[in-house]
């Protein structure tokens, strides 16, 4: 039987430097063709900017063209939607499209595995809890579930032996459940039925993930690459089509003069929840600074449908910091260095039969963000427990911006960022050092650049609709990634077993949490606002009993067996530190 696991999330950062973004005729910087991009050789290096003119304009090499492993364009079974000349852009169902008025956003990708394909790492580092976060109470059952409560006696995580399943609650309730089948996929899902299913594969020698999304009545897709670095498996985003160089160089330049644009959030309920904390920019100078606006309005869109479409509050909380218009501008240099990094990546691919299965993850992962000297920006896809420097804990959620502080020491689990901007409530506040584990940063790169591209497939759609037209040598077909082609078919059910899964983990926790022996360590509090305010607090010792129940009503307790042995009339069912004897089909004895 594997170790007591739990899953993880996601976070990131702040930048020092505000993008000044001039307009420029993109039209005036035809120049001639650039020698390859390389990709960096170190961690250390930086991606080379789309080639043409000192800065990206519509060059060939450096930029991000075509490739012969992958963009993000048109696809079959829920990839990131069709689209005009196979861009990335919105569609119908499964795409990636604005659902709503709002962008959509991805799940939470990108999450750390550790221990060979398919295997989750806890986000539990010590019994206390995750590396930086305070002491939790833990409590195990006979059967070797696990339940860890907070100083206030809250529950948080929940581990479920014969099930596979880690359920964690995060300080603002939403809760998350992760479950690892017998085969080594996995299923993630969290409240409103959204989440993914992943099956591993391999690819000439390198592990791969496919995920199959389940969002808001959506289907599609995405692939990571793996890796290890500190110690951990970490998933890295891989694009699975690459523009040409021309629509890179387009994304990444200032347009010929700044252009309003209306997004149409007013009315929507998630801008009813959100909109003192975010307003668009009225108008927009360039490519990034509105795909900047497009990634905080999906997270923040996400968000509110993750915390069940509660009703705009009355006013905003006291403490709330909005983004600023200089936030943004930080959040559109970092857009500008995702759009290089992905032109460098293309630039590699398309060297044919010599391109590597997946990009460098000293390149493409958060290894190059932790090396590069750069103060990197993010912004939170995923609600993550951390922190501060006070050592208090508290929340980011999606659409909070956070920035690097600098790198964190070789051998560090974590890295400090500082808070940039908050919604206030339980939420780390504007200021805030806080630690972030390095695999909530990867995660929270793996947000960046999904959204980027979901939204560059957006621009692509709508260019010379309202947005500038993009150059004639941008159009045409994206190639598809080489990866793709052994990776395991979609899931058709995906909706389907993210909802039994949910359902499972109301009924496990339940069991799990009345056969936990007393928690004599922590308060038995109940508090209505509290992460656990749906769950009972913990009981006296008790002992479920399963005499007379038959095979299937024993598998809905305790899940599946590890081992059964047929013995005629007798069938024994083997779990971690039990074993259900049988005879003629009802449970007869437990040893």
């Amino acid at each position: 039987m594997r170790s007591f696991q739990f899953f993880k999330c996601s976070i990131p950062g702040f930048v020092a430097v505000v993008l000044a973004l001039a307009p420029a005729a993109y039209a005036q910087k035809k120049a001639a063709p650039a020698a390859p991009a390389k990709p960096a050789a170190a961690p250390a290096a930086k991606a080379a900017a789309p080639a043409g003119a000192a800065k990206p304009g519509g060059a060939t090499a450096a930029a991000h063209g075509p490739t012969t492993a992958g963009a993000h364009g048109p696809t079959t079974a829920g990839a990131h939607g069709p689209t005009t000349a196979g861009a990335h852009g919105p569609t119908t169902a499964g795409a990636h499209g604005p659902t709503t008025g709002a962008p959509h956003a991805a799940v939470p990708g990108g999450r750390v595995m550790a221990g060979g394909a398919g295997h989750p790492t806890g986000n539990l580092g010590h019994p206390g809890g995750r590396a930086g976060i305070p002491e939790r109470h833990e409590v195990r059952t006979a059967r070797g579930d696990v339940v860890r409560r907070d100083p206030a006696g809250h529950i948080r995580d929940v581990h479920v032996a014969g099930r596979n399943m880690d359920i964690h609650r995060t300080l603002s309730g939403n809760r998350r459940i992760e479950v690892e089948r017998a085969d080594h996929s996995r299923v993630f899902a969290e409240r409103g039925g959204r989440g993914y299913i992943e099956h591993p594969y391999r690819y000439h020698g390198r592990e791969f993930g496919h995920r199959t999304y389940y969002y808001h009545g959506r289907v599609y897709d995405h692939y990571y690459a793996r890796y290890q670095y500190r110690g951990v498996y970490v998933n890295y985003y891989t694009p699975a089509y690459y523009y040409r160089p021309a629509f890179y160089g387009w994304a990444y330049n200032p347009w010929v003069a700044p252009v309003p644009y209306a997004w149409g959030f007013a009315g929507n309920p998630w801008y009813g929840a959100y909109g003192y904390y975010f307003t668009p920019a009225p108008v927009y100078p360039s490519a990034s600074v509105w795909l900047a606006d497009y990634m905080v309005s999906a997270s923040l869109a996400a968000a509110y449908e993750a915390r069940g479409s509660q009703p705009a509050p009355s006013a905003p909380p006291p403490d709330a910091a909005p983004m600023t218009p200089e936030v943004r501008n930080l959040i559109s240099a970092e857009v500008q260095r995702q759009i290089a990094l992905e032109n460098s990546e293309a630039s590699t691919a398309q060297q044919g039969a010599q391109a590597p299965p997946a990009p460098d993850p000293a390149s493409s992962s958060i290894q190059r963000s932790l090396t590069d000297n750069i103060q990197h920006v993010f912004v939170v896809g995923s609600d993550i427990d951390v922190v501060n420097a006070q050592g208090t804990e508290c929340e980011v959620t999606q659409g909070d911006a956070l920035q690097l502080q600098g790198p964190p020491p070789a051998d560090a689990p974590t890295a400090s960022l500082i808070v940039l901007s908050s919604k206030g409530g339980t939420e780390c506040k504007k200021s805030d050092v806080v630690s972030v584990q390095i695999a909530d940063l990867q995660e929270m790169q793996n947000h960046m650049r999904e959204t980027i591209d979901a939204g560059m497939g957006e621009l692509q759609a709508k260019q010379g609709k309202g947005l500038p037209a993009e150059p004639a040598s941008a159009a045409g077909e994206p190639v598809k990634a080489a990866f793709m082609s052994e990776a395991p078919k979609p899931d058709e059910n995906v909706k389907t077993e993210i909802n039994q899964q949910l359902a499972a983990a109301d009924q496990a926790e339940k069991e799990v949490v009345a056969q936990a022996p007393a928690d004599n360590g922590a308060q038995q509090v109940a508090s209505a606002t509290g992460p656990s305010a749906d769950a009972a607090p913990a009981a006296a010792p008790t002992q479920v009993d399963l005499t007379g129940k038959t095979p299937d009503q024993v598998k809905a307790i305790m899940g599946q067996p590890i081992k059964v042995f047929n013995k005629g009339v007798e069938t024994d069912y083997v779990y971690k530190d039990l074993k259900i004897i049988f005879k003629n089909g009802k449970v007869v004895d437990e040893q």
